[in-house]
C-alpha cells in the first residue's frame, strides 16, 4: 500500500508553523481493549505517557475524549452482548467510575478531571457556557480532562451517539488547534485496506468534501463508530478552523507525532481546515432551528457585507421561537444564513418591514436595534 496526498505536495509544513496551544485526543474503545473487549492497562499507560509527551514537547494543553466505559462495565457486571437499553445504562454507570480510576492511575501524579457531556450541553447556550467554563477551569488547574458521553442517563446518546462527534465538539469548547482521533486504522485510505491490498493511505486532505465518500461503513465491532463518524467529526472541526489527524499507534503513535511536531504524513491522515470561523460562529451554525424568516435582497446584501439583520429587511416570519433561539434566514426559498434572534416570533411578526426607530412605538419596548446581530449570525 502506498501513500498519497490531495492537491498540494506538502502543505503540512505550512500548517506546522501555526502555534499549537490546545489539542484534543480522542481514544476509541478499540484503542483501549483487546479482542475480547477487556481494558488493557498497558495501553492506557502508554496513551497517558503519549499525552504527557505531547504536552511537554509542544508546551500545550491536552484533553482526552475517552470511550470504554461500556466495555469496562460489561466486563465488571459479567454481561454478554447484546444488551438491553437499561443494561447499557447500568454498564456505562459502573464502567465510567472504573474507567476514571484507571485513567487516574495512568496519569498519576497529574490529576485528572471527569466531564460527562450530552448533546444538550452543546446545543443549549447556557449549558454550553457552563460546560466550557468547567473545561477551562480544569485546564487552568493543570488537570487532564477526561471526557465522555453521559451514557448512563441519555438513551439517545447511547443509541445514536459516538465519541468521535463528541471529540469535535470538545475541540470547540476547548478552542483547540488540533483534534487527534486514534483508531485501529492508520488514516483514511482510497479503499478499505483490510479488503483491498492496493489501497493507498491519503496523507493530507485539503478539501474534506472530496474524500467523504471514502469513509465507508462502520469499523471495529468493539466501538460505535467507523471512519464515517471520524470524517463527520473532522468536518465539524473544520468548520471552526481546527485541523484533524486520524491515526493509529496508540501512545507510541502520540509520542512519534510529538517528536515530528505534529507532522502526521508518516503516521496517518491530516485533514486541513480551510475555515477560520470562530468557534462561536461554528456553534451557532449547528443549533437546532426553531423557526424561519424570509428577507429581501437588500437585507441579504447587507449581511454579505458583514452587517446585522434589521427588522426592515424581514418579509415573513414562521415558527414559534423566543429570544435567543436559532432561526433560519431565507431568500427566494433558499437558506442563506442562520442566527440567534433578538426577538420572539410574535414580536418579529409585528415589526417586520419596519425601521428600527419604529420598534418601540409598535412593541412598547426596544431591547435591540437588530433582529439578529452580526456576531450571532452565520452565512451559509
Amino acid at each position: 500500500m502506498t501513500d498519497q496526498s490531495t492537491k498540494t505536495p506538502n502543505p503540512e509544513a505550512k500548517q506546522n508553523d501555526k502555534p499549537v496551544k490546545r489539542i484534543v485526543v480522542k481514544v476509541g474503545t478499540s484503542s483501549l481493549t483487546d479482542d475480547n473487549g477487556s481494558i488493557q492497562p498497558q495501553k492506557m499507560w502508554a496513551l497517558a505517557r503519549g499525552v504527557q509527551v505531547l504536552q511537554n514537547k509542544l508546551n500545550c494543553k491536552v484533553s482526552v475524549v475517552s470511550s470504554g466505559a461500556g466495555a469496562v462495565g460489561r466486563e465488571r457486571l459479567g454481561l454478554e452482548l447484546p444488551l438491553t437499553m437499561p443494561e447499557k445504562q447500568a454498564a456505562a454507570a459502573v464502567g465510567q467510575a472504573l474507567l476514571m480510576l484507571d485513567w487516574a492511575r495512568a496519569f498519576a501524579p497529574l490529576p485528572v478531571a471527569q466531564l460527562l457531556l450530552t448533546a444538550s450541553d452543546i446545543q443549549e447556550r447556557e449549558r454550553y457556557v457552563n460546560a466550557k467554563n468547567a473545561l477551562e477551569a480544569s485546564l487552568k488547574f493543570n488537570t487532564i480532562p477526561i471526557i465522555n458521553e453521559n451514557d448512563s442517563i441519555t438513551t439517545s446518546e447511547i443509541k445514536f451517539g459516538d465519541n468521535d462527534t463528541i471529540s469535535a465538539w470538545v475541540a470547540y469548547l476547548m478552542d483547540a488547534d488540533v483534534l487527534i482521533i486514534l483508531t485501529d486504522v492508520d488514516g483514511l485510505y482510497t479503499a478499505d485496506p483490510r479488503k483491498h491490498k492496493d489501497a493507498e493511505r491519503i496523507r493530507i486532505v485539503e478539501d474534506i468534501a472530496e474524500v467523504e465518500h471514502l469513509a465507508g461503513d462502520a469499523g471495529s465491532s468493539r466501538g460505535t463508530g467507523g471512519m464515517v463518524t471520524k470524517m463527520t467529526a473532522a468536518k465539524i472541526a473544520a468548520e471552526a478552523g481546527i485541523d484533524t489527524i486520524i491515526m493509529s499507534g496508540g501512545g507510541e503513535g502520540l509520542e512519534l507525532l510529538a517528536a515530528s511536531n505534529l507532522d502526521a504524513s508518516e503516521l496517518g491522515t491530516r485533514i486541513i481546515a480551510k475555515s477560520q470561523r470562530p468557534a462561536r460562529k461554528a456553534w451557532i451554525g449547528q443549533l437546532s432551528k426553531k423557526g424561519t424568516i424570509v428577507i429581501d435582497t437588500g437585507a441579504f446584501q447587507a449581511l454579505q457585507q458583514g452587517r446585522s439583520l434589521l427588522s426592515s429587511g424581514i418579509r415573513e416570519v414562521t415558527g414559534n421561537f423566543v429570544f435567543g433561539d436559532a432561526i433560519e434566514v431565507l431568500l427566494d426559498g433558499e437558506v442563506v444564513a442562520q442566527g440567534m434572534s433578538n426577538y420572539s416570533s410574535d414580536a418579529l411578526t409585528q415589526i417586520k418591514g419596519l425601521k428600527s426607530n419604529k420598534i418601540r412605538e409598535v412593541l412598547g419596548y426596544k431591547d435591540y436595534d437588530e433582529a439578529i446581530h452580526r456576531d450571532n449570525l452565520v452565512l451559509k
